[in-house]
């Protein structure tokens, strides 16, 4: 007994053109598919917030990046130092008139792959409360690695989790170019 082919050739008698016909509307189709939704990610990473994430006195960034972004991802104790010892920084961080969200508490690597406790976030949530006189409502955590426990952390604490898919669909600028595409390649796409 023969075995029914993957395009359905059995189907079409001994006509060979009909089967590389189909084939070749399969693989029309395919690409289309593949082509629209590039198309579609690349104007919606052109028209939602940009990003930029980093931010603390302790790491230099461009201005004109942090003028173009519209929402800002603060590490409240880069180095183990505090955002509030900074206040002229904490000042000039809020008259840009930004979104500002919770990146970590000391961004170290892979920050909340590792369990944390709630006293641990708790010291990040009160130092940008202390300098930006509100209380975060976003967190994103460092190299968007994160423990299911920490998730549950985050939710129990009312902050919006955003993790990889909030990468792709925005443009992510990293403070020092950092990140794992140059903030050139993240501009032009």
């Amino acid at each position: 007994m023969d075995r029914p082919s993957a395009f359905g050739a059995d189907n079409l008698g001994s006509n060979p053109s009909e089967a590389i016909l189909q084939m070749n509307k399969l693989i029309l189709t395919i690409t289309l598919i593949i082509v629209s939704a590039l198309f579609t990610l690349l104007i919606t990473r052109a028209t939602s917030p940009r990003e930029i994430d980093d931010i603390s006195p302790e790491i230099p960034c461009e201005q004109e990046l942090m003028e173009k972004s519209d929402i800002l991802w603060v590490i409240p104790k880069f180095n183990n130092i505090p955002i509030t010892e900074n206040t002229e920084w904490c000042n000039k961080i809020l008259s840009l008139n930004k979104t500002l969200g919770l990146h970590g508490v000391r961004h170290t690597f892979e920050e909340f792959k590792i369990n944390r406790n709630e006293e641990y976030l708790n010291e990040g949530i009160s130092i940008f409360e202390e300098c930006f006189g509100e209380k975060p409502t976003m967190f994103k955590p460092p190299q968007l690695k994160i423990s299911k426990n920490n998730k549950e952390l985050i939710r129990n604490n009312n902050l919006k989790l955003k993790v990889i898919t909030n990468q792709v669909f925005h443009k992510v600028y990293h403070c020092q170019d950092t990140g794992r595409f140059s903030n050139k390649f993240i501009n032009r796409f």
